[in-house]
Protein backbone atom coordinates (compact mmCIF):
# COMPACT_ATOMS: atom_id res chain seq x y z
CA UNK A 1 0.00 0.00 0.00
CA UNK A 2 1.52 3.10 -0.92
CA UNK A 3 2.12 5.86 1.98
CA UNK A 4 0.09 9.21 1.64
CA UNK A 5 2.70 11.46 2.80
CA UNK A 6 6.11 10.36 0.89
CA UNK A 7 4.77 8.03 -1.69
CA UNK A 8 6.71 4.66 -0.30
CA UNK A 9 5.19 1.65 -1.57
CA UNK A 10 5.87 -0.32 1.20
CA UNK A 11 3.88 -0.07 4.56
CA UNK A 12 3.21 -2.76 7.27
CA UNK A 13 -0.23 -3.30 9.16
CA UNK A 14 -0.15 -1.96 12.43
CA UNK A 15 -3.93 -3.34 13.19
CA UNK A 16 -6.95 -4.89 11.41
CA UNK A 17 -10.40 -4.57 12.48
CA UNK A 18 -13.49 -5.21 10.46
CA UNK A 19 -16.20 -2.15 10.05
CA UNK A 20 -19.60 -2.04 12.08
CA UNK A 21 -21.47 -4.21 9.15
CA UNK A 22 -18.52 -6.56 8.12
CA UNK A 23 -18.37 -5.89 4.89
CA UNK A 24 -15.07 -4.00 4.97
CA UNK A 25 -11.62 -3.97 6.82
CA UNK A 26 -10.07 -1.23 8.44
CA UNK A 27 -6.44 -1.35 8.73
CA UNK A 28 -4.13 0.88 10.14
CA UNK A 29 -0.42 0.93 8.39
CA UNK A 30 2.75 2.55 9.08
CA UNK A 31 5.45 3.33 6.08
CA UNK A 32 8.56 1.51 6.69
CA UNK A 33 10.37 4.74 4.68
CA UNK A 34 8.93 8.01 7.23
CA UNK A 35 7.26 5.74 9.98
CA UNK A 36 4.49 8.27 9.86
CA UNK A 37 0.80 5.75 10.16
CA UNK A 38 -2.81 6.05 8.15
CA UNK A 39 -5.66 4.08 7.61
CA UNK A 40 -6.44 2.12 4.83
CA UNK A 41 -10.48 0.76 4.38
CA UNK A 42 -10.90 -2.38 2.52
CA UNK A 43 -13.78 -4.14 0.89
CA UNK A 44 -14.23 -7.36 -1.88
CA UNK A 45 -15.95 -5.66 -4.81
CA UNK A 46 -18.72 -6.74 -6.22
CA UNK A 47 -19.62 -6.14 -9.69
CA UNK A 48 -23.36 -6.24 -11.12
CA UNK A 49 -24.00 -7.21 -14.57
CA UNK A 50 -26.89 -5.37 -16.22
CA UNK A 51 -28.78 -6.52 -18.53
CA UNK A 52 -27.35 -4.54 -21.61
CA UNK A 53 -23.89 -6.34 -20.89
CA UNK A 54 -22.42 -3.33 -18.92
CA UNK A 55 -21.03 -3.82 -15.75
CA UNK A 56 -21.00 -1.19 -12.68
CA UNK A 57 -20.00 -1.86 -8.54
CA UNK A 58 -22.55 -2.90 -6.35
CA UNK A 59 -24.13 -0.28 -4.79
CA UNK A 60 -26.94 -0.30 -1.52
CA UNK A 61 -27.65 3.03 -2.20
CA UNK A 62 -29.05 2.01 -5.59
CA UNK A 63 -31.09 -0.34 -4.00
CA UNK A 64 -32.16 1.79 -1.43
CA UNK A 65 -33.26 4.31 -4.07
CA UNK A 66 -35.22 1.50 -5.61
CA UNK A 67 -36.88 -0.08 -2.64
CA UNK A 68 -38.15 3.66 -1.11
CA UNK A 69 -39.96 4.26 -4.54
CA UNK A 70 -41.98 0.87 -4.35
CA UNK A 71 -42.40 2.22 -0.16
CA UNK A 72 -43.72 5.44 -1.25
CA UNK A 73 -46.65 6.65 1.26
CA UNK A 74 -46.46 3.53 3.32
CA UNK A 75 -45.51 3.07 7.03
CA UNK A 76 -42.07 2.08 6.42
CA UNK A 77 -39.39 3.75 8.26
CA UNK A 78 -35.94 4.32 6.98
CA UNK A 79 -34.69 1.98 9.37
CA UNK A 80 -36.31 -0.47 7.99
CA UNK A 81 -35.33 0.42 4.17
CA UNK A 82 -31.88 0.34 5.66
CA UNK A 83 -31.99 -3.30 6.89
CA UNK A 84 -33.33 -4.29 3.90
CA UNK A 85 -30.45 -3.31 1.57
CA UNK A 86 -27.93 -4.59 4.36
CA UNK A 87 -30.12 -8.04 4.35
CA UNK A 88 -29.95 -7.93 0.28
CA UNK A 89 -25.99 -6.98 0.04
CA UNK A 90 -25.44 -9.40 2.63
CA UNK A 91 -27.85 -12.16 0.96
CA UNK A 92 -25.62 -11.17 -2.64
CA UNK A 93 -22.41 -11.42 -0.98
CA UNK A 94 -22.88 -14.77 0.14
CA UNK A 95 -23.21 -16.10 -3.10
CA UNK A 96 -20.00 -16.00 -3.12
CA UNK A 97 -19.48 -14.52 -6.58
CA UNK A 98 -17.13 -11.74 -7.48
CA UNK A 99 -20.16 -11.10 -10.31
CA UNK A 100 -23.92 -11.16 -10.12
CA UNK A 101 -26.45 -10.30 -12.33
CA UNK A 102 -28.66 -7.51 -11.68
CA UNK A 103 -31.88 -9.96 -12.21
CA UNK A 104 -30.66 -11.67 -9.16
CA UNK A 105 -30.18 -8.59 -6.94
CA UNK A 106 -34.29 -7.65 -8.24
CA UNK A 107 -35.18 -11.41 -6.85
CA UNK A 108 -32.88 -11.03 -3.72
CA UNK A 109 -35.16 -8.28 -3.13
CA UNK A 110 -38.05 -9.19 -3.41
CA UNK A 111 -38.57 -11.50 -0.48
CA UNK A 112 -37.40 -9.29 2.09
CA UNK A 113 -39.30 -6.32 0.60
CA UNK A 114 -43.16 -8.85 0.76
CA UNK A 115 -41.92 -9.21 4.55
CA UNK A 116 -41.62 -5.99 5.29
CA UNK A 117 -44.89 -4.84 3.41
CA UNK A 118 -46.81 -6.24 1.07
CA UNK A 119 -48.51 -3.02 -1.17
CA UNK A 120 -44.72 -2.19 -1.50
CA UNK A 121 -43.97 -5.51 -2.66
CA UNK A 122 -46.48 -5.75 -5.33
CA UNK A 123 -45.41 -2.10 -6.73
CA UNK A 124 -41.89 -3.76 -6.71
CA UNK A 125 -42.73 -6.99 -8.40
CA UNK A 126 -45.19 -4.87 -11.19
CA UNK A 127 -41.85 -2.86 -12.18
CA UNK A 128 -39.37 -6.06 -11.75
CA UNK A 129 -41.43 -8.75 -13.21
CA UNK A 130 -42.79 -6.21 -15.62
CA UNK A 131 -46.63 -6.84 -15.20
CA UNK A 132 -48.58 -6.36 -18.77
CA UNK A 133 -52.19 -6.92 -17.46
CA UNK A 134 -54.30 -6.82 -14.52
CA UNK A 135 -54.30 -10.65 -14.09
CA UNK A 136 -50.89 -10.49 -13.63
CA UNK A 137 -51.55 -8.59 -10.60
CA UNK A 138 -54.48 -10.96 -9.98
CA UNK A 139 -52.27 -13.80 -9.83
CA UNK A 140 -49.52 -12.02 -7.59
CA UNK A 141 -51.60 -10.91 -5.00
CA UNK A 142 -53.71 -14.69 -4.88
CA UNK A 143 -50.13 -15.78 -4.23
CA UNK A 144 -49.39 -13.40 -1.30
CA UNK A 145 -52.82 -14.79 0.11
CA UNK A 146 -52.12 -18.05 0.01
CA UNK A 147 -48.44 -17.63 1.51
CA UNK A 148 -50.41 -15.73 4.54
CA UNK A 149 -52.64 -18.22 4.88
CA UNK A 150 -50.05 -21.26 5.02
CA UNK A 151 -47.79 -18.84 7.61
CA UNK A 152 -51.18 -18.29 9.75
CA UNK A 153 -52.02 -22.10 10.01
Amino acid sequence: MRCPFCRNDDSRVVDSRTTDDGTAIRRRRQCQDCDRRFTTLESASLIVVKRSGATEPFSRDKVLVGVRKACQGRPVTEDDLALLAQRVEEAVRQTGLAQIDAHDIGLAILGPLRELDEVAYLRFASVYRAFDSLEDFEQAIALLRVEREQHTT
